[in-house]
């Protein structure tokens, strides 16, 4: 193995991003070194890179990336069953392991919320995009069975691992109806491709933008139904409980930066009596809630950070079996040296397409 390797290195958020040669880390107790091979980008990266996204935490001198498929290089001590030359999919959810009510938690490569997580930074601050990657075998998940899947086509698994961590924490079971809210964004479309795949029995694709609706109609099979929102809560309510058969289930919110609540509200309004919503999306209006509303009606409001640590498992086996097909997702290939350009491409990207940056580890 090489000594040194290429890396983007940001030296702060809003600061420079420079390729350099830097040293390959060395793997540590608990550790898993990959050899990166492919990575799906932020369609946000190159906002987050420049400072605009207020929100997020990173520390100084860093690799950003958040996400990988490759081939472990090196395994630390204390790594029982991940072993060298087996290929894996990184996440960049790291959850600390101490038994305790609310362990810290960030996204390696990405952000901290603060607090413990922070400290917790400090320890996995870089990411994944460069040649190799150093992460917490806790967060790594072997890929079985699936050697003969085009690899930058298997890389959308990293979109659609959000949606799924949403949708098994809204207990969505076959059969069930589902309404997904935000149908036209990247995590959008992903669930709805994951709804299918664990059974709904409809799909309710609801957005703001006709095209996108129809090519995800398209791209699916008829229990999906597209409804193209107006803004107006109670309109929007009958369409959405129309398309659904009379109601649903389920409500999955993915709403991106939205400035008002009316089609949460929407989604909410359109359940059965006991439905559930789960909140992953990233709106900053506040939800106005009719309390009697959610009383009489027994509903459940869950908001939803990630996935489970073992969520890929399950989620890799929907592929595996066929149910969860990946094809919809369309890859659009960078190399890693051209990230400057696949920032720009992922930000323009469509819903259904996925920018994919390949290492140069692979030449």
């Amino acid at each position: 193995m090489p000594k040194t390797m290429k890396a983007w290195k940001l030296d702060r958020l809003g600061g420079q991003l420079r390729l350099v040669d830097a040293p390959i880390p060395e793997a540590r107790p608990s550790s898993i070194l990959i050899r990166v091979e492919t990575q799906s980008l932020m369609s946000y990266l190159k906002p987050y890179v420049e400072g605009a996204l207020k929100a997020y935490r990173a520390p100084e001198d860093f690799v950003p990336g958040g996400n990988a498929i490759g081939t472990i290089a090196a395994v630390g001590a204390d790594v029982w069953h991940l072993r060298e030359g087996q290929r894996v999919v990184a996440s960049s959810h790291l959850v600390a392991r101490e038994n305790v009510s609310e362990p810290g938690q960030i996204l390696i490569g990405v952000t901290s919320p603060g607090g413990i997580g922070d400290a917790l930074q400090r320890s996995w601050k870089d990411g994944t995009l460069a040649e190799y990657a150093l992460f917490p075998a806790q967060a790594v998940t072997p890929i079985e069975g699936l050697d003969a899947h085009d690899l930058p086509q298997l890389t959308a698994i990293a979109r659609c691992i959000v949606p799924f961590g949403g949708l098994v924490r809204g207990r969505l079971a076959a059969g069930e109806s589902v309404i997904v809210n935000g149908a036209t964004g990247a995590y959008g479309a992903a669930a709805v491709l994951v709804a299918l795949a664990m059974g709904a029995s409809r799909v309710v694709a609801a957005g703001r933008n006709r095209d996108m609706l129809d090519q995800l109609a398209n791209a699916t099979d008829s229990r999906v139904s597209p409804v193209m929102l107006g803004g107006d809560v109670e309109k929007d309510t009958v369409a959405l409980r129309e398309a659904a058969g009379g109601g649903a289930h389920l409500a999955f919110d993915m709403v991106g930066n939205s400035q008002d609540p009316n089609s949460t509200l929407a989604a909410l309004s359109a359940l059965y009596r006991g439905g559930r919503i789960v909140l992953m999306g990233s709106s900053t209006a506040p939800l106005p809630l009719n309390y009697l509303q959610v009383m009489f009606n027994n509903l459940e409001v869950i908001g939803n950070f990630m996935h489970a640590q073992n969520a890929y498992l399950p989620l890799l086996a929907l592929v595996r079996s066929g149910q969860l097909s990946l094809r919809p997702i369309r890859p659009k290939v960078f190399a890693l040296t051209d990230l400057e350009l696949a920032m720009q491409a992922a930000r323009e990207a469509a819903s259904l397409e996925l920018v994919v940056v390949t290492s140069t580890a692979l030449s």
